[in-house]
């Protein structure tokens, strides 16, 4: 079949080609005979309850500062596509929740991926706690108190942001550390939603692993390890990707939540697991699809598209 495929993503003409899953993803849909358009999500509007974007169409190579041609502007009934991939980067803020909103509005008769609503009602950190078992102690507030007793509990804790993304603003606070009080006293400046405060996990020097879903089913994984005198793993911060296979209790954990997964739309999705705890689930702009690519794993990409194409 040829499918009509826009995708609502950050600018295309910017993006790193050797990093970017959305641009993987593109490449193997136009590798099946798909039609590309992108459009950035400020370029979305509802009118008298119809929801159209202002989109490009794109043809795309893999070839360093060459890799994008894109036509001429138009405006598009996003009902009379075929799939509309939700691929811009968080942050989770509110005008990410609201283009979830006007993608609901077309997702019963266009394909979103993933499901918006469902996008919208699972923030990576809070999903995570609808699964018994597999989070590290975790507590999410706001009350200056709670998280001192909670510190006083565990000792060694970290300390982030609840909608933040990519690693930034995660802080580790290690006993006789004394800065907890400035802190608190910068994230209530920076933010107004809770924090999330989780038990240090020794396990981070060994690597956070990024395992892919695809329909609710592991199909690949990546550790990532952070580097000397860095908590975190995120490769733009430092940390070193390595092949890396499913361990039994990853295994058990995907068995956990992937049937959910599958329940909500949620077709290409990206979990993070140190040792034996499940600390996020990624729905919004899942990556690592080529990095596990080029140690040998799977084609995620084609994979995706196999789902999306069964579904249709």
């Amino acid at each position: 079949m040829s499918l009509d495929v826009a995708i609502q993503m950050d600018p295309v003409d910017a993006i790193d080609i050797n990093g970017d899953s959305t641009f993987a993803m593109a490449l193997e849909a136009q590798a099946r005979g798909h039609s590309l358009s992108f459009y950035e999500p400020r370029h979305l509007s509802m009118r008298d309850g119809r929801v159209y974007a202002k989109t490009k169409p794109i043809t795309l190579r893999r070839e360093v500062g060459n890799h994008v041609d894109i036509g001429e502007e138009r405006v598009v009934d996003l009902a009379d596509t075929d799939v509309v991939l939700m691929r811009q980067d968080p942050p989770f803020d509110m005008s990410y929740i609201t283009a979830t909103h006007l993608l609901e509005k077309v997702h019963g008769q266009t394909l979103v991926v993933n499901d918006p609503a469902h996008v919208r009602n699972a923030p990576e950190k809070i999903f995570v706690t609808e699964f018994d078992g597999v989070m590290p102690p975790t507590l999410i507030t706001s009350d200056e108190a709670e998280i001192k007793a909670f510190r006083d509990d565990y000792k060694d804790i970290i300390v982030k942001p609840l909608y933040g993304n990519g690693g930034a603003g995660v802080f580790r606070l290690q006993p006789g550390d004394q800065n907890l009080n400035s802190l608190l006293e910068l994230f209530t400046d920076l933010y107004r939603e809770p924090l999330i405060v989780q038990q240090y996990l020794p396990d981070v020097r060994k690597g956070d692993k990024r395992i892919i879903l695809v329909d609710g089913k592991p199909v690949g994984a990546l550790n990532r390890v952070p580097a000397e005198g860095e908590s975190r793993s995120n490769m733009h911060v430092g940390g070193r990707p390595e092949k890396s296979e499913l361990t039994k209790r990853e295994q058990e954990i995907c068995e956990q939540i992937g049937p959910e997964l599958k329940a909500r739309g949620l077709i290409f999705v990206g979990i993070d697991v140190i040792g034996d705890y499940l600390t996020e689930i990624n729905v919004t702009s899942p990556t690592g699809i080529q990095e596990i690519a080029r140690f040998g794993g799977a084609d995620i990409s084609a994979l995706i598209w196999d789902a999306i194409e069964e579904k249709l």
